[in-house]
């Protein structure tokens, strides 16, 4: 099992939490979420000598995904988002959001299918796709290091909104109590906004299970 330290940055007008999860044997890490000011992403990866070597993303909202251009350029890694996430990644080729400063597309490199097991920066990744908030979303677990990064689908007490298109509350509970609620109850839950988290308080507290 490797060693990690996992830092994290608030970024953007709605405070969207960027993870960086490094490998302290190698100082190899994974940037979880660019979603803005890229220049403070920057100085965290500088501060930890990390090198990074894939971009995850939860999913293709505008808040968490405004900085992958500039964060992919700088340390040419690939990006992984869901092939169901296309749909909403397509708004950034179009200019729909050139007012919330996307001003141009962005692209997944490794298209996720499924529920796929990833091997990255020495850490062995599973991937749930958790649909519910956008057809996409995805959240990222690290089995050997008990730590879940869960996005916009669950937070500290609450879910992901399901009003925007794509969105449905019954994908929603379907995807966290089949799936994220059958993880250990001490896994750590870092979601895409405010504070973390564990599996097993939100079985017991969170107020929409």
């Amino acid at each position: 099992m490797a060693g990690f330290k996992l830092s994290k940055r608030i970024v953007g007008m709605i405070m969207t939490n960027c993870y960086l999860m490094m490998n302290t044997d190698t100082k190899e890490a994974l940037i979880i979420d660019p979603g803005a000011e890229a220049d403070k992403i920057k100085e965290m990866v500088q501060k930890e000598g990390a090198k990074p070597v894939a971009i995850l993303l939860t999913h293709g909202h505008h808040d968490h995904i405004g900085a992958v251009n500039e964060i992919k350029r700088t340390y040419d890694v690939p990006v992984y988002v869901h092939e169901t996430e296309d749909e909403l990644l397509e708004e950034t080729k179009t200019g729909q959001l050139r007012h919330m400063g996307i001003t141009e597309p962005v692209e997944g490199d490794e298209r996720m299918h499924g529920d796929p097991s990833l091997s990255l920066a020495g850490f062995d990744i599973k991937v749930f796709h958790t649909p519910g908030h956008t057809r996409g979303g995805v959240c990222y677990y690290f089995k050997n290091e008990g730590v879940l990064f869960s996005g916009d689908t669950l937070f500290q007490g609450s879910v992901g909104r399901t009003d925007f298109p794509g969105g449905s509350m019954s994908e929603l509970v379907r995807s966290i109590t089949g799936k994220l609620f059958t993880l250990p109850e001490d896994t750590k839950v870092y979601p895409g906004h405010e504070g973390e988290t564990s599996i097993g308080f939100e079985k017991v507290y969170n107020p929409f299970f």
